[in-house]
């Protein structure tokens, strides 16, 4: 069945609706900035009605991952096709977007964190126009990460989203907004440039037949580098379990990592996180960390499912590590946003212990913890943003006695709060219970070490709920007003999420399981030299 709107493919409507919103938000006067935002909105909501009919029409039973006839919604045109001499032979690029169980919850959590975002910034009143047309172009960027299935492509998109998050936290940000932009460039580009070397490695290695011509090609197909029967014979990364497959492995890795991002990669986030404005923060923690571990899915354990099984117990201690140092280090915060910053850091830890244990329990739960992290964490921000638009402060010991002052906010907090503990009711409570499981039948004592991190997690977050909401109301705080309207509109989408994810978790694990299901089995199989996969 084709899924065409004016001719055009949902995916295609879905990543490049921003691109038309930000061409006309760029034409639009300087002066009408009032118009600019509810263009921007309407951008969003566009992307989030496509998003829902998507997910209307997606087909559970389909699987995915290095099936060609398990996406979904695909688009497939060649874009660039250059015959080339010698050594480089012919250059092919296509544009080839399709999604499968791995992708959807990707979709959906960009275009509702998008929409969010944008209600987050209707406060902005610095340089409107630049700030809506680049928030524009990011989504974009974020989106077509989630649907590309060339490796090109994915990069392109890939990249797309530095340059407006550089200035959306350079130009729009806090006192130290340059320093923290810098740091962010600088990490992500070091991560991209490793990513770079491996994609080329890749696609000198594969060779397909040539459509057109039936004469051999290099591809940039990730489908085709999943096929170890496409590797050239003697190429630099042919063959399961050589050693330059390790080498561009762990440098898939650590180009992933940096982004989600793992210890040690981690210090960029904090700074990035405390500088940036509400809105950003909510599109960093909601979507962009998550890009990581997607990464790691959709490129590293299928490509290199012999080096994953070899280095799945490192990864799984790295885990542990981001649960336990950034609970801890959480705890050690007086700053409300940079406390939300590590526990993002602990929580994507969760993420990458479920992935590890290459169960299907694991990676359902690690898959689920991404999109649940992503909604929760982009509550948590929005508070502290609520609380900052007030009152001009961060300070978690500046506060007291909210509870009455402000009962909305006090509620909108404690669930949100309660979510990222894993309250049972909760969303998160089921993808971290589903993380550790898969995790504790693979790495056990990892496992049960991790687990502190469910303590350290609860106890940061209720001393935070104590000293923000209970005991004495400073008298400077006795004037301040409760959640607007403009507020409530960006947090009622996201508790409604995490409630129902918390009561009814198969509305999301149902449409995941039998392409995850496929990716445990491919990367079990091909991982231990069996290459008769289909």
């Amino acid at each position: 069945m084709l899924h065409q709107f004016l001719g055009i493919g949902y995916l295609t409507w879905i990543t490049f609706l921003p691109v038309i919103g930000m061409i006309v938000v760029l034409l639009i006067p300087r002066g009408n900035s009032n118009v600019m935002k509810w263009v921007a909105l309407a951008a969003t909501i566009l992307q989030l009605v496509f998003a829902a009919l998507i997910w209307m029409n997606f087909n559970p039973a389909l699987s995915g991952i290095n099936d060609p006839n398990g996406f979904q919604f695909v688009e497939k045109a060649r874009w660039i096709d250059l015959q080339g001499a010698g050594w480089f032979g012919k250059v092919a690029v296509d544009y080839f977007l399709g999604i499968d169980g791995l992708s959807l919850p990707m979709v959906m959590l960009t275009a509702l964190i998008s929409f969010v975002g944008v209600i987050a910034s209707w406060n902005i009143n610095k340089a409107q126009k630049g700030y809506f047309a680049l928030y524009l172009l990011l989504d974009t960027g974020m989106m077509g990460v989630f649907v590309a299935l060339d490796m090109f492509l994915f990069y392109v998109f890939w990249e797309l989203m530095l340059l407006p998050m550089y200035f959306l936290i350079g130009v729009w940000g806090g006192p130290r907004r340059e320093y923290a932009a810098i740091k962010f460039f600088l990490y992500t580009l070091l991560g991209s440039v490793l990513i770079l070397l491996v994609m080329l490695g890749l696609y000198f290695s594969v060779s397909i037949p040539d459509p057109a011509t039936g004469q051999s090609m290099h591809t940039f197909d990730m489908l085709a580098m999943m096929n170890p029967k496409n590797y050239v014979t003697n190429s630099l990364l042919a063959g399961i379990g050589t050693y330059w497959r390790d080498v561009a492995f762990i440098a898939l890795f650590i180009g992933f990592a940096i982004k989600v991002p793992v210890f040690p990669f981690h210090t960029w986030l904090p700074d990035a996180h405390v500088e940036a404005p509400t809105a950003i923060s909510v599109i960093l923690a909601g979507v962009l960390l998550k890009m990581g571990t997607y990464g790691l899915l959709r490129i590293s354990f299928p490509i290199f499912p012999d080096a994953m099984l070899k280095y799945a117990y490192p990864m799984a201690i790295l885990g542990f590590i981001n649960i336990v140092y950034g609970a801890l280090c959480a705890m050690a915060q007086t700053d409300f946003k940079k406390l939300i910053a590590y526990s993002s850091i602990s929580h994507m830890g969760v993420v990458l212990l479920g992935i590890s244990a290459l169960n299907t329990q694991g990676i359902s739960g690690g898959v689920l913890q991404m999109f649940n992290h992503g909604v929760v964490t982009a509550m948590l921000f929005l508070i502290v943003g609520v609380i900052y638009d007030r009152t001009h402060t961060r300070g978690v010991n500046d506060f007291g006695g909210l509870a009455n002052q402000m009962p909305v906010y006090t509620a909108i907090m404690t669930v949100a709060f309660f979510a990222a503990i894993g309250l049972p009711g909760l969303s998160e409570f089921v993808s971290e219970l589903l993380s550790y499981l898969g995790a504790f039948q693979t790495f056990r004592w990892v496992t049960i070490f991790s687990s502190v991190g469910i303590v350290l997690t609860a106890g940061y977050m209720l001393w935070t709920l104590q000293r923000v909401f209970l005991g004495q109301l400073p008298e400077k705080w006795k004037s301040l007003t409760d959640v607007n309207g403009r507020e409530l509109v960006a947090f009622v989408p996201l508790m409604i999420v995490v409630i129902l994810l918390g009561i009814f978790p198969s509305i999301m694990l149902h449409p995941m399981n039998a392409t995850l299901n496929h990716l445990v089995d491919f990367v079990q199989k091909v991982g231990t030299g069996l290459t008769a996969v289909k």
